[in-house]
């Protein structure tokens, strides 16, 4: 360590949540760095199950500070209800501290968030419609609502009455929509700052005295890296950077102090909601993964869609990242399927074969993948306590997917819990 970052190296949902617990066990910081409650990491800890979706991983663990950094945007309804929810189960969130220059969903960035997928029609996004996009437009727009807002009563009723009236004349008259009620959402806001308030604190020097001071940081994201806003499947992406690089603005905190980057991917390919995806399985096999791989969304339950691994985006993700290693998840999932492919490479409609991932996304779309077949592997992997256990096989593939990518793999899943990672 002792800052590390931990990404998702493909559509989101590649098990984080795990990685995160187990090196979150070792670190004494945890921060999370972008993305809203739009996201969520499951977590088996100690035989419970834990479903968070802003609130940092540490959490589980009780003298570990759990920051939340300005790149995070917050409901804070629902970041309420996750800490009564922890704490009635005896989670305290004592450790939780949020910085102040994160900026506020409001009602009517949920409002807003549903209209205009509506208005889209078929050429909907396919967002989670929690508000995450327009909430983070008002952020570039530089008219947001922030957290120090929130937790100061007058400010924040100036500011959200100036905004929302504004907010209302687009739900109204552009969208058709019911205007929010601004009064009761002030008041309720109101009073969900007033619980807020202890946890606020400058992150971003938390996090620097941290580091200088020689602790093990681990610093998380949602989503993953072909959802980032810039390198990702654009317009099919999310509104911030789930990269290694969105840690630096999303924390206040300057790349040279980071010292690894752990990517973490599945051993097959998996994606919620509209765009390309080259591999993609549509037929029995692919539900064969899915059901076995348990593919459905944490936070919206949806079906996953799945497909076979994708060496092209893992370069993409190792490049842009700068991964220094990687994490395969749900290697057992794999199991027992026979032969199995693995794409290399994406061939254009003129024949032209490509190693790297595309720009764009009209470019994406004519892409077709070029697979190359490697030996299955059989057995019940979950019962593996090593990495020397697993079959020969499964060796050879992780060993051919650590050539392709050229990023070595230091641990692989074969099971949801903790004891289920192997770590070489």
């Amino acid at each position: 360590m002792p800052a590390r970052v931990i990404v998702g190296v493909q559509w989101g949902d590649e098990g984080k949540g795990k990685i995160i617990d187990i090196l979150a066990s070792r670190a004494d910081v945890v921060v999370r760095s972008q993305g809203g409650n739009n996201a969520g990491h499951t977590v088996e800890n100690n035989g419970e199950v834990y479903k968070l979706h802003l609130i940092p991983s540490g959490i589980l663990y009780k003298n570990t500070p759990c920051l939340i950094g300005c790149g995070v945007v917050i409901d804070p309804v629902n970041i309420l209800e996750e800490i009564d929810g922890l704490e009635g189960r005896g989670i305290s969130c004592d450790n939780l501290r949020i910085d102040p220059r994160a900026h506020v969903i409001m009602p009517w960035h949920l409002e807003l968030d549903g209209l205009s997928e509506v208005y889209r029609g078929k050429s909907d996004i396919g967002t989670t419609r929690r508000g995450i996009g327009p909430c983070y437009m008002d952020k570039a727009e530089r008219c947001g609502l922030r957290m120090y807002d929130l937790v100061h009563p007058e400010l924040f009723k100036e500011k959200a009455m100036q905004v929302g009236k504004l907010k209302n004349e687009i739900i109204t008259k552009i969208y058709g929509g019911k205007p929010v009620d601004l009064d009761a959402v002030i008041s309720k806001y109101i009073e969900c700052g007033k619980r807020l308030s202890k946890y606020i604190a400058d992150v971003s020097v938390l996090t620097f005295e941290a580091i200088t001071a020689g602790k093990q940081v681990l610093f998380e994201g949602a989503q993953g890296t072909l959802l980032d806003i810039d390198v990702g499947t654009y317009p099919f992406v999310t509104s911030s950077h789930p990269i290694s690089g969105g840690v630096c603005t999303g924390v206040g905190l300057g790349p040279t102090m980071i010292d690894s980057v752990i990517g973490v991917c599945k051993s097959y390919t998996t994606r919620v909601g509209k765009g390309p995806f080259p591999t993609e399985l549509l037929d029995e096999i692919g539900e064969t993964i899915r059901v076995a791989g348990h593919e459905y969304g944490t936070t919206t339950g949806r079906p996953r869609r799945t497909g076979w691994f994708d060496s092209v985006i893992l370069r993409h993700s190792v490049r842009v990242n700068g991964l220094t290693e990687l994490a395969i998840n749900k290697l057992d999932t794999l199991a027992n399927l026979g032969t199995l492919k693995i794409c290399t490479a994406y061939r254009l409609p003129d024949g032209t074969v490509t190693r790297d991932y595309p720009a764009t996304l009209e470019e994406l779309e004519l892409c077709q993948p070029v697979y190359e077949d490697i030996e299955g592997f059989e057995g019940d992997l979950s019962a593996c306590k090593s990495f020397n256990e697993l079959p020969d096989a499964c060796k050879r593939y992780i060993a051919r997917l650590e050539e392709l990518c050229g990023c070595r793999v230091s641990m692989v899943g074969v099971g949801p819990a903790r004891s289920q990672n192997l770590e070489r």
